[in-house]
């Protein structure tokens, strides 16, 4: 609790002279993410690629090698074994068989046959077809593009057209580079990991929004003021606000990491790449960006009028008959 006091409301960072860096550094990340999902691809799961999903629990630690010998003597064509959370937790990943519903059915029962009495419990036995896996990838990407756009008009309606353009590039970012991380890592891509993306975007444009919203107070406070100035000045009035946030959700986070299980293991994980890249974008990126479409504030009609002065306060007027009485 002393240490969250003694954070400063105003540190007076020079972030905006980094800005160059930040954003070099930034189109790096989204420049070896694009070669990741070109070079590596992502490790789709059974939702989106097809194919039939067996958990299993042995009675001891599994022999993966010998599982995944026994396994590939049946004539399945690929399969993939790991270990999913505990040593006697067993995922079996097996391609989809030629035919219909019932080879499919015909294959997970020459694998239950092949395994016998060394499996204590069938935890899970999934089969998705290829064609539904397309139909999921296809509705995915347009729910991500759906998802861009509509934060991208709301910020133009609750904003200006500056700040939704600068939102948009930001979010984009983050999206990108978290499609690269799972390149990277080839946890397995599905639709709780699909998810996890969607939720990256909503948290980041939820930080960007707050220091947008500062931004656009300060722009009209300080009229003559240096405009990369006040955008300085708005990042560091709410740096310790943003820091708070994403510390505090990075806990809880951690925790699901560590103690969710291997099921849960790659949306969490996901999400704490999440909310680290989409902390930096905000602070980082997106007022740069918002720099860089030369935004400027915007004058209401009272200070057209003369009726505001430079700090914002309304003047009043006092009628000359006033001040003779």
């Amino acid at each position: 609790m002393a240490l969250i006091k003694k954070l400063p409301t105003d540190p007076n960072i020079n972030f905006m002279g980094k800005r160059k860096l930040f954003m070099a550094f930034s189109v790096l990340m989204i420049a070896l993410s694009l070669v990741l999902v070109a070079t590596r691809g992502l490790n789709f799961g059974v939702d989106f690629r097809g194919g039939i999903l067996i958990e299993i629990r042995t009675s001891e630690p599994a022999d993966l090698s010998s599982l995944r010998s026994r396994i590939g003597s049946l004539g399945l064509g690929e399969i993939s074994l790991q270990e999913f959370g505990a040593p006697t937790d067993v995922l079996i990943n097996i391609q989809k068989q030629d035919g219909d519903e019932k080879e499919q059915m015909k294959a997970i029962q020459l694998v239950k046959d092949e395994l016998g009495s060394a499996v204590e419990e069938y935890r899970r036995v999934e089969f998705v077809g290829p064609k539904v896996g397309a139909e999921l990838k296809e509705d995915g990407a347009l729910a991500t593009l759906f998802a861009l756009l509509g934060i991208a008009f709301y910020i133009w309606f609750r904003f200006e057209w500056q700040f939704s353009v600068a939102a948009l590039m930001a979010l984009t970012h983050d999206i990108i580079t978290t499609i690269g991380f799972f390149a990277l890592t080839q946890y397995e891509f599905n639709l709780a990991t699909l998810a996890a993306v969607l939720t990256i975007a909503g948290y980041s444009i939820n930080d960007t929004v707050v220091i947008f919203d500062r931004v656009r107070d300060e722009l009209r406070r300080y009229k003559k003021m240096e405009v990369i100035d006040v955008l300085n000045m708005s990042i560091n009035r709410t740096l310790s606000r943003t820091i708070l946030t994403s510390v505090t959700t990075l806990l809880a986070l951690i925790a699901l990491f560590v103690f969710g299980g291997e099921v849960i293991r790659g949306l969490s994980l996901g999400l704490i790449w999440g909310v680290t890249i989409g902390t930096y974008s905000s602070v980082g990126l997106a007022v740069p960006l918002l720099f860089a479409t030369n935004v400027r504030p915007s004058i209401p009609e009272e200070e057209e009028e003369g009726l505001v002065d430079e700090n914002g306060q309304k003047i009043e007027l006092v009628q000359e008959n006033d001040k003779a009485s």
